[in-house]
């Protein structure tokens, strides 16, 4: 995949440009530069991974890319809580399947979403992994487990092919505006 696959697969889970949002688990930026193309300049980016060399590589190939846009980045563990901001949005991906019991980060990021957040995740559309994939979920766990965890109106946005595991999609799943 290409920056332009990357754009196209959370495109439409972001509902305006700007805000404030994180991307869990960003490694090397590539949903990282995806996001602030879509966010434009004038919103505030936290990228998080527990490797400073990755983020490093990723704020070079940002301040090239992207030089306008803000991004925060934090050397973390996300699977602990962090002090961030309410976040319009999170983009999680290809980081979720390496949690094997994902209810305890999934209610961690909702914790973080300003009532009516957006959680798009990018996983795998399969239920079995492998070494490298451990824990992948389809499109239907995922709105399964989404839902299990508080989140509603989980959509599909796109998919793409890939030579690793067959499909990639990304899916937005919302915070409720309230607990009515």
């Amino acid at each position: 995949m290409n920056h332009a696959d990357h754009v196209a697969l959370i495109q439409n889970g972001i509902a305006q440009k700007g805000g404030t949002w994180a991307d869990f688990g960003s490694g090397t930026g590539a949903f990282t530069l995806a996001l602030a193309e879509c966010m434009g300049p004038t919103g505030h980016i936290y990228s998080i991974d527990q490797k400073s060399s990755s983020l490093r590589q990723q704020e070079q190939v940002m301040n090239g890319r992207f030089p306008q846009n803000h991004v925060t980045y934090l050397t973390a563990d996300y699977t602990h809580p962090l002090d961030l901001p309410l976040l319009d949005g999170i983009v999680m991906a290809n980081a979720l399947h390496f949690q094997r019991r994902k209810d305890s980060l999934l209610q961690l990021l909702y914790s973080y979403l300003r009532p009516g957040g957006r959680l798009i995740l990018v996983e795998y559309n399969v239920d079995r992994g492998n070494l490298w994939v451990p824990h992948p979920l389809s499109f239907p766990t995922w709105q399964t487990v989404a839902a299990q965890n508080g989140f509603v109106k989980t959509n599909l946005l796109a998919t793409r092919p890939s030579r690793f595991l067959h499909e990639i999609y990304a899916a937005v799943s919302i915070k409720p505006e309230s607990n009515d």
